[in-house]
């Protein structure tokens, strides 16, 4: 026990004893001082005990009525004045207690839901995140975010009752084809989804990202008791922290897909200087994203292929068309020049400080090999960057698979056998061999089709 806490009980101590020799002696001003003593002592301790200086106040009082009679009559009314005004303090003081943690607890929840929303990854996980830390502060039992997915209101993120609804489509109860978006009914079908009684009150508020636009409503419902001003005020500053973080995601991605098209676009162009056929980067763009997938790879390390992908012969730009659409073999110097092509490219992206690392290592380093034999820094094994070490089996297939100016087109059968022999002296064996059931799965599929 440390020592604040034995000089408190102290206190209490002494508070007490004077109080029982005030009501034995009669002495109403030393009652009503050691009752005050009693009420500074306790009152910071809270819980029962913010009560003990009116009870205890009013039971001398009580005593010493008992023992000395009742007194004059000013005496009288002062001593019930006195049990009066400390039982409204004491009142007021829970009530103070009760708002201060409230208000302690609200700050603490805005400042750790910052936090958590800010390490949200998508729409879905700032969602939860979002009803999550709203459940917390105990505003109400049943929560629901309601977001739009090409027009149609969809809850995203609920708990409590709404939990069971996760991912539900809200459409109008009399079938009408308007857009939702833009009518009020939506709160009132998401509230129907409750029993009457689990929705006695209720709350909507709307969440808006930059520039005023409308990205859903947060629901709120309980058994019982209006929303109070001060919940309803928390509730729109969590909405508006809430809308400004799904804003910004919102932002993020549209960013992401714009240089996604951009990084397409020049994909497909530099694929027409070097294959009159067209079709090499829509494949092995495909290729890569599904085999990647296949071995787990998270959304950043895919995209990060997807790109590098997309840029992979960047370099082949800088190529003369003397060497690039040579139809003979290649001489010493010819094959020199044409291999400056990955480090080229790499360099050429220097610039572009929105590219992950992940993509600049496959630029650089997609014709390096795993026995160490490639180009252009002779990495060897897993010293190869993921990226470049997968990219370079499907890129190799395709180019087996493809008319080239100086080879026709290889059979899948044949293609397929030189990627197997080449596992553990060309490519990593672990990729080449998740690449080939991939391969057989995708046949598998195309003969049942």
């Amino acid at each position: 026990m440390n020592r604040r806490l034995v000089l408190t009980y102290l206190w209490l101590v002494l508070g007490l004893g004077v109080l029982g020799y005030a009501a034995l002696v009669g002495h109403l001003g030393l009652l009503i001082g050691a009752a005050l003593l009693l009420a500074g002592v306790t009152w910071p301790l809270g819980g029962g005990l913010r009560w003990t200086a009116p009870a205890a106040y009013l039971m001398g009082f009580l005593a010493s009525l008992v023992l000395h009679g009742p007194g004059e009559l000013p005496d009288l009314l002062g001593g019930l004045l006195v049990a009066g005004a400390l039982g409204g303090l004491t009142v007021r003081e829970k009530v103070t207690v009760t708002r201060l943690t409230w208000t302690r607890r609200t700050a603490e929840a805005l400042q750790s839901g910052s936090e958590r929303l800010a390490q949200a990854g998508n729409v879905e996980a700032i969602s939860r995140a979002g009803v999550e830390i709203l459940q917390g502060l105990d505003v109400a039992p049943h929560i629901a975010f309601v977001a739009y997915r090409q027009g149609t209101p969809v809850i995203l993120a609920g708990r409590g009752a709404y939990a069971a609804h996760m991912q539900r489509p809200i459409y109008p109860g009399d079938e009408d084809s308007r857009s939702v978006q833009a009518d009020h009914w939506v709160a009132g079908e998401v509230l129907t989804l409750l029993r009457r009684e689990e929705r006695a009150s209720y709350h909507v508020a709307e969440v808006y990202g930059g520039a005023a636009q409308h990205l859903g409503m947060l629901v709120l419902a309980r058994p019982e008791g209006a929303f109070a001003a001060a919940e309803i005020a928390v509730v729109a500053s969590f909405a508006r922290l809430m809308g400004a973080q799904l804003g910004q995601w919102q932002a993020i991605r549209d960013l992401r897909e714009a240089n996604d098209l951009t990084l397409r676009s020049l994909g497909a162009a530099l694929e027409r200087r070097d294959d009159d056929t067209g079709g090499h980067t829509t494949r092995v763009v495909s290729t890569s994203v599904r085999l990647a997938e296949r071995l787990g790879w998270d959304e950043e390390r895919v995209g990060a292929l997807r790109w590098g992908a997309y840029l992979h012969d960047l370099g082949k730009l800088a190529i003369p068309d003397r060497i690039l659409h040579k139809r003979g073999p290649l001489d010493p110097e010819e094959r020199r020049i044409i291999q400056t092509h990955a480090a080229l490219g790499y360099d050429m992206l220097q610039d572009l400080h929105f590219l992950p690392a992940g993509t600049l290592d496959l630029v650089r380093y997609h014709h390096e090999r795993w026995d160490g034999g490639g180009y252009p820094a002779g990495l060897r094994g897993k010293d190869i960057p993921e990226t470049a070490r997968l990219f370079a089996i499907v890129d190799v297939y395709d180019a087996l698979i493809s008319a080239r100016p100086y080879k026709p087109a290889w059979t899948r059968h044949r293609a397929l056998a030189e990627i197997r022999a080449g596992a553990g002296r060309q490519f990593d064996p672990q990729y080449v061999e998740a690449f080939l059931h991939l391969m057989t799965e995708q046949d598998d599929v195309r003969l049942v089709v």
